[in-house]
This record gives C-alpha cells, sequence and structure tokens, in this order.
C-alpha cells in the first residue's frame, strides 16, 4: 500500500466519522423538535464524534471494509436514544425520526456534489475533486445502506411505523435476529444495494 493509498483510506475513514455523527445528531434533533429531549439531555445533540463512536460500526468494519475489495467504506454509530413516550404521536414520530438520519446524509451528498460541480474546470480546484467526490459517495452509502429494512437500521423503523398491528410477530422476529441478518447482508448482500449507490453517484457527479 501506497502512502497515497493509506491517505485516501485515512481520508475516508474521517468523512465517515463525520458523515455518521451528522447523521446520529439528525436522529436526535428531530426528536428534539418532536417533543423528545432524550438525546439532548445525554450530551448526544453535538458533532463532537467522542459522543457518538461505537467501536465496531465506526472503526472496525470500516477498517475491515477499506482492506477488502470493493472499495465501498461504511459505518455507523451508537444509536441516538430516544423515548418514544414524549412523542404526540409515536408511531409517526419513530418514523420522521428515522427518516432524518439518511435524509441528512442525501442532503451532505447534495452540497458536496453541488461544490464538486463548480470546482470541475476550474484548475486551482482540480485536486480537491477526487476528496469532494469521496465524501458525496460515503454519504450516498449511509443514506441507501441505512434505509435497508434490517433493524438496526433506519429503513427497519420507517417500515415498522407503516406496517399494520397484524405483522407484529414478524417485526418481533426481524428484531431478533437483525444484526445476525445485518452481518449477512454486509458481506453478501451488498450488491443489492450497490446499483442504486452507483446510480446516485452518476446522477450528482456526473
Amino acid at each position: 500500500m501506497t502512502a497515497m493509498d493509506f491517505s485516501i483510506i485515512l481520508f475516508q475513514i474521517i468523512v465517515l466519522v463525520f458523515s455518521v455523527v451528522i447523521h446520529e445528531v439528525s436522529h436526535g434533533f428531530v426528536a428534539n423538535e418532536l417533543g423528545d429531549p432524550t438525546a439532548k439531555n445525554a450530551g448526544r445533540l453535538t458533532l463532537n464524534p467522542l459522543k457518538h463512536l461505537d467501536p465496531f460500526g465506526s472503526v472496525i468494519l470500516p477498517l475491515l471494509m477499506a482492506i477488502l475489495p470493493g472499495g465501498i467504506i461504511f459505518g455507523w454509530a451508537k444509536p441516538v436514544p430516544y423515548n418514544p413516550y414524549n412523542l404526540k404521536d409515536p408511531k409517526k414520530g419513530a418514523a420522521f425520526i428515522a427518516a432524518a438520519g439518511p435524509v441528512s446524509n442525501f442532503l451532505t451528498a447534495g452540497i458536496f456534489a453541488l461544490v464538486y460541480r463548480l470546482a470541475q474546470g476550474n484548475l486551482a480546484f482540480e485536486p480537491l475533486l477526487p476528496f469532494l467526490g469521496v465524501v458525496v459517495v460515503i454519504n450516498i452509502v449511509l443514506g441507501v445502506f441505512n434505509l435497508v429494512p434490517i433493524p438496526p437500521l433506519d429503513g427497519s423503523k420507517i417500515l415498522f411505523s407503516v406496517l399494520p398491528v397484524r405483522f407484529l410477530p414478524f417485526m418481533q422476529s426481524l428484531e431478533r435476529y437483525g444484526m445476525l441478518i445485518l452481518v449477512f447482508f454486509i458481506f453478501f448482500g451488498i450488491s443489492i444495494i450497490s446499483p442504486i449507490i452507483s446510480f446516485l453517484a452518476r446522477l450528482l457527479l456526473g
């Protein structure tokens, strides 16, 4: 591995960490706006990464993904706590809170994609294009990945909020084996969402 390769991997992990922090803070911010101050009271409405890092999701997994072929690096932070009983409409509130994370990643990707487009053709900013592209792609990956309906990902919370009560046994079974299914999906099912990630990257970066 060359020094340049190492620098790019290090930059990807730094971008990932701050992107998942924004993701989690967005959950807490929306929860607070909907009447639940749990995250705020726990000191989680901060961009300080030390408050959010998860040893496996924020460090070990990104390093493993960096070593494995494919070039996609992703992960997660510690979930922001919230109390559904503080919400006026717990079911609808859960969906909004869950959606806030992926939405924040797509917004971040859109903002940096705009900067990327503006920097194209400007010789002074050309060296920054690969790094801007990394920010865009990582946030697209995070947004799409977190919408997969497997617990504990946000997609499962959004799905559960719209399913009728008769699906409760299914939801409970999915939650029971969610982490096992998720690990299997990470290593064997990424190809399912890769076309979506590629499409969005081409759409934003050209």
